[in-house]
């Protein structure tokens, strides 16, 4: 009878520790502030389990909005990405996109009712082996994070890309137009 008693206070106690949570979302708010459209650079975290929170300033309402890690090829990790709203998981990063050491996080900011506002939650996890023997894997792993907002699916500070590449090819439909036809190559001219 004293081993089941045993047995129910534990059960209790495992209950409490992991209904109610030992620290909010805020305790884990380390001050770090990523306004939108500002770029951080050489932020660091410990690659053995490594997370901050990033608290997320200067987002318009109802705007779509892209936070993007990037880190060296050089050390391999695996990045995770979540967004947290009003101290709630709202999106996670599914790991699809493996391109350029990059990570991204894409989502919409919504209504400024959100009481305790926006907060992005990065981990890190080791991944691959070391390359060198008898070398100890490094510790830290260095990164840099920009949350931009989007029009149509892509940032504004690519947008003059953009334009460049529509200018180019608007310029490659025309220019044979206007040129000489002695400049231009013949059917005949491409066979050789």
């Amino acid at each position: 009878m004293i081993d089941r008693e045993y047995y129910l206070l534990f059960c209790l106690i495992v209950f409490v520790i992991a209904a109610v949570p030992c620290y909010s979302h805020e305790s884990l708010f380390d001050g770090k502030t990523l306004y939108a459209g500002k770029e951080l650079w050489k932020e660091t975290l410990p690659l053995q389990s490594g997370s901050r929170v990033y608290r997320l300033e200067g987002l318009k309402s109802n705007s779509w909005y892209e936070v993007k890690i990037s880190y060296p090829a050089s050390i391999p990790a695996l990045f995770s990405l979540q967004l947290l709203r009003n101290g709630e998981v709202g999106l996670k990063l599914k790991q699809m996109r493996r391109l350029l050491n990059t990570e991204k996080l894409i989502f919409e900011s919504g209504s400024h009712e959100d009481k305790d506002g926006l907060y992005v939650l990065v981990t890190v996890e080791p991944e691959g082996i070391v390359a060198i023997p008898n070398f100890n894997e490094r510790s830290f792993i260095i990164y840099n994070i920009v949350c931009e907002e989007q029009l149509l699916g892509i940032a504004y500070s690519c947008w003059s890309v953009v334009v460049l590449v529509v200018l180019c090819i608007v310029v490659a439909l025309i220019l044979p137009r206007f040129l000489p036809s002695h400049l231009l190559i013949k059917d005949g001219d491409r066979d050789r």
